[in-house]
């Protein structure tokens, strides 16, 4: 396996056994969790209520016993989309291949134990898409502007870093551009930050602490602020890392204390607040030094929007290490458990990350070629300029 492949089939597998972990525990706190499973999770757990079929909040879905959720289902989707077009994307491309994808065409879905099409899956806030993109014909890049905010968008860029790899200024540009269709504000931001994570985690010989950097490099506003809150707490030693990491997210999260009770003020548009998942994401993986098994269970026994956190720390750890760093049960049992090739995704990344690759390095030349000439004499440095 090629390093390009080895990465990236280590960034999806990461999230999607970081999403299956995650989907037991999601809306619950710490202290509901441990008491349920008898102590931190550790691996692959039942459903939070056994008999999830009749249980509220969450039924109808079966979360829990190694399934994965809508996350990795709208992240494999966007892979497909990559695989047809096999160019960089942007929100008229998720209009044209994405949308269709939702309401078109039918996959197994493990929460439902059935195949459906993944519009009858995904949160009000996916739907969002169809309705706005499908019926309401709205510009795909202004087309995220009303709804809520949150981590929706972000959930599912793990593809568009590896497009990217190696460039975070790159991924944040074309998830910025994607996620227009689908988020504004901080939920859009954060999916541009997330794909720079992924992106930089991609590079050879990369650390949790380059990724950070990368991360922090792109973010704007409370996001940015927020990520910076987190690093203190994940580099800090007084109290338990789930709770200093909370409550260094709580001034910047909109939801409030309770998971399930939102604020009057959730999920609105803000230039001072942030997402809770990928800064808390990233935190484990600082806190866990780029560990895969520690980063996805910190995520897991964090609960609130467990599979999201769980999903996007497996991603950034599962490019920063590779697939054999993702444990090989985690894999094998999340793979069979919800019908998929765990694999696939990634390879099929890989290889559009070589055609991508070819295409950058032709457009590079082309630009070259046509700056030509153009800064002749022009030897003056920018200080020299300003001055």
């Amino acid at each position: 396996m090629s390093l390009i492949e080895d990465k990236a089939v280590g960034a999806l597998a990461g999230a999607a056994v970081g999403d299956a972990l995650g989907g037991a525990t999601e809306g619950w706190t710490p202290e509901q969790i441990a008491e349920r499973y008898g102590g931190p999770v550790t691996g692959i757990v039942p459903p939070y209520f056994a008999d999830w079929r009749d249980a509220r909040p969450v039924a109808p879905y079966h979360k829990g016993d190694g399934h994965i959720t809508d996350d990795t289902l709208t992240t494999h989707a966007l892979v497909d989309v990559y695989a047809k077009r096999r160019t960089h994307l942007d929100a008229y491309l998720v209009a044209e291949h994405l949308v269709p994808l939702l309401i078109s065409e039918k996959r197994w879905v493990p929460e439902l134990e059935t195949s459906a099409l993944l519009l009858q899956r995904i949160f009000l806030a996916e739907k969002w898409l169809v309705a706005r993109l499908h019926y309401g014909h709205v510009d795909p890049r202004e087309a995220g502007v009303g709804n809520i905010v949150n981590c929706g968008a972000a959930m599912y860029m793990v593809p568009v870093g590896i497009a990217n790899a190696g460039d975070p200024i790159g991924a944040y540009a074309e998830a910025i551009d994607i996620a227009g269709a689908h988020q504004s504000s901080y939920g859009r931001e954060a999916a541009g930050v997330f794909a720079a994570a992924v992106a930089a985690a991609m590079a050879p010989g990369a650390s949790p602490a380059d990724v950070f950097a990368a991360a922090v490099g792109v973010a704007h506003d409370g996001t940015r602020a927020a990520l910076l809150a987190v690093e203190m707490a994940a580099n800090g030693s007084a109290g338990e890392l789930g709770a200093r990491l909370r409550a260094a997210i709580a001034p910047f999260d909109t939801v409030g204390p309770n998971y399930r009770e939102p604020s009057m003020d959730a999920r609105r548009p803000s230039r001072t607040k942030s997402i809770e998942e990928l800064p808390v994401a990233l935190g484990f993986v600082l806190a866990s030094g780029g560990d895969v098994r520690s980063a996805i269970l910190g995520g897991v026994n964090y609960g609130r929007d467990a599979d999201s956190i769980a999903a996007m720390a497996g991603a950034i750890t599962g490019a920063l290490n590779g697939v054999a760093a993702v444990p090989a049960e985690w894999r094998s049992d999340v793979a069979a458990s919800s019908r998929i090739d765990i694999e696939q995704p990634g390879r099929v990344m890989a290889a559009v990350l070589v055609d991508l690759h070819a295409a950058d390095e032709q457009r590079a030349a082309a630009v070259r070629a046509a700056r030509s000439g153009l800064f002749a004499g022009t030897t003056a440095t920018a200080d020299q300029v300003a001055t």
